[in-house]
């Protein structure tokens, strides 16, 4: 794809996801809709009948009918919101009769249920003690239906609770409600078949160790936070590593790179490629789907099929593609969706800084990959925090060197909690004595947090500010990157190498003659 090829993809895509920002605050029906359409296709057409027009016309089209598509995809999507049957019983005491269409989330206190109801989505909060529910439970739930609100967080924040249940498809709650279950195994077979695994694995892991080690554990493999307990909880979010426990797309790619490495070695490049998705997506499955992971699971689906053709893989292309894909499907992770825009924005930050960051981290040692963890670090905490100011209002004075100390442990912890529970499922004995190697790589992690969270200055609270600052910031932190980094690149360095053309470089290099410096793209430097 040449330079107009890339510019005119990323047009198109943010152009799309424009759309569906302005419709998100604004109200755009079918007649603004097909007014634009329509505009779009007359400037096309005067652009295509005048030879003098400049092409820029034809771009312009193409740009607000991209716009367009965004705008009717989430106005389509918004057809949906209301039900007319629920509608008539809000506010009301009812039961309701419907099938959890999706995991139990457990929380310390309440169990939440995704019941579908009348072909939509109610999310029923009952006591976590009340009983034991399974995805595919047929369920009979007796409470208030009611609508969700906004409400103000502990650190002054207004929390947009109907725009966080409309990103998870419903907009109808029901709060202390009774529920029965009526019959089991009402869904997929396939799905109850996950479930029960991931039950049968989490019980075995709660047996072999300890809380807050447990809890711990499900959460940097499964993506489960709800046995960490509030306060443990609080102390991951002041130093800034509430992300290894919700899944964040470090996590699954040490899955995805295990699972490849595994299969590396019993299958051909192009048969681990076809297993590494499928298990890319049954991991997917098995944690939930939640933006961050499907974000990553996308990105890392699209680096094996592109590495079938034999092609370069190129990163910022399929952070696009993967948030499009997403949008499409789902219009609401925009705007009202956290994970998804802290994902997008760290994922972003990694590709287009932490080349350029890491040349000029020469000093810092490379033992146990300090330099790339630092690295990282920093790139993700520039990146995220305009937003995280923002969405949150909690700055962690401490992430960066707490960060630095936690995440090479995680893949280890990890490791160990997976060959822990399988053992555990299959060889209960060999199993014991494992789980004390796994035990210490997790207190280490709680360790490192609660030492750093106890500090006085761990974290502090940034007052509320306008969501025009947040806009403003990023624009601040493109023109650094561009100024310090990238200003002075030389147009070859931009160059789109095939595959090819990399295996000839790297002969170049690892003969006597050594390439030209000029030739030698960024990415090689």
């Amino acid at each position: 794809m040449n330079d107009t090829g890339s510019f005119l993809f990323y047009s198109l895509i943010l152009a799309f996801a424009l759309g569906i920002f302005v419709r998100s605050f604004y109200t755009f029906g079918l007649p603004e809709v097909t007014w634009l359409i329509f505009i779009s296709l007359v400037v096309a057409l005067i652009q295509r009948r005048s030879e003098a027009s400049p092409r820029s016309l034809l771009l312009f089209s193409l740009v607000i009918f991209a716009f367009a598509l965004g705008v009717l995809r989430l106005e389509m999507s918004s057809w949906n919101i209301t039900n007319p049957v629920l509608e008539d019983r809000l506010n009301q005491t009812v039961t309701l009769t419907g099938v959890v269409k999706r995991e139990p989330d457990l929380r310390e206190r309440t169990t939440h249920l995704y019941v579908e109801v009348e072909d939509s989505l109610v999310l029923v909060m009952t006591d976590r003690h009340s009983g034991d529910y399974f995805y595919g439970d047929k369920v009979e739930a007796k409470g208030k239906l009611e609508k969700p609100e906004a409400f103000e967080t502990d650190l002054g924040r207004e929390f947009n609770y109907p725009g966080y249940l409309l990103a998870r498809g419903t907009s109808y709650t029901m709060s202390f409600a009774e529920v029965v279950v009526l019959e089991r195994e009402q869904g997929s077979k396939f799905l109850n078949f996950i479930y029960e695994w991931k039950y049968k694995f989490m019980t075995r892991i709660e047996s072999l160790l300890p809380e807050p080690q447990a809890g711990l554990s499900e959460g940097l493999l499964l993506g489960v936070k709800r046995a960490l307990g509030e306060d443990l909880e609080e102390t991951f979010r002041r130093t800034g590593i509430i992300h290894i426990v919700v899944l964040s797309g470090y996590n699954v790619m040490i899955v995805v790179t295990f699972v490849m490495y595994v299969l590396g070695y019993l299958f051909g490049r192009k048969l681990s490629s076809v297993f590494g998705i499928s298990a890319i997506v049954l991991f997917a499955i098995l944690v939930g789907l939640s933006a961050t992971v499907v974000r990553a699971s996308i990105m890392a689906s699209l680096l094996l099929l592109v590495g079938l053709t034999g092609r370069v893989y190129l990163v910022l292309r399929g952070l696009m593609l993967a948030g499009l894909i997403m949008l499409i499907f789902n219009p609401f992770l925009l705007v009202f969706d956290t994970g998804f825009q802290l994902s997008f924005m760290a994922t972003l930050g990694l590709i287009v800084a932490a080349g350029p960051v890491a040349e000029r981290l020469q000093l810092v040692p490379t033992w146990f990959g300090a330099r790339e963890f630092l690295t990282a670090t920093l790139v993700t905490q520039l990146f995220v925090l305009p937003l995280l100011l923002y969405q949150i209002g909690e700055f962690s004075v401490v992430a960066v060197i707490v960060n630095v100390l936690v995440l090479p442990m995680v893949p280890v912890a990890m490791l160990l909690t997976f060959i822990t529970g399988m053992l555990g499922l299959i060889l209960p004995a060999l199993a014991l004595p494992l789980s004390y190697f796994t035990h210490l790589s997790l207190s280490y992690i709680v360790v490192v947090a609660e030492w750093f969270g106890s500090l006085p200055f761990a974290s502090f609270v940034v007052p509320a500010f306008p969501f025009v600052l947040v806009p403003v910031s990023y624009g601040v932190i493109g023109y650094l990157v561009w100024h310090f980094w990238y200003r002075e690149k030389e147009d070859d360095e931009l160059a789109e190498w095939t595959i090819v053309e990399e295996l000839e470089f790297i002969k170049q290099i690892d003969s006597d003659d050594k390439p030209e410096s000029k030739s030698v793209p960024h990415f090689f430097r």
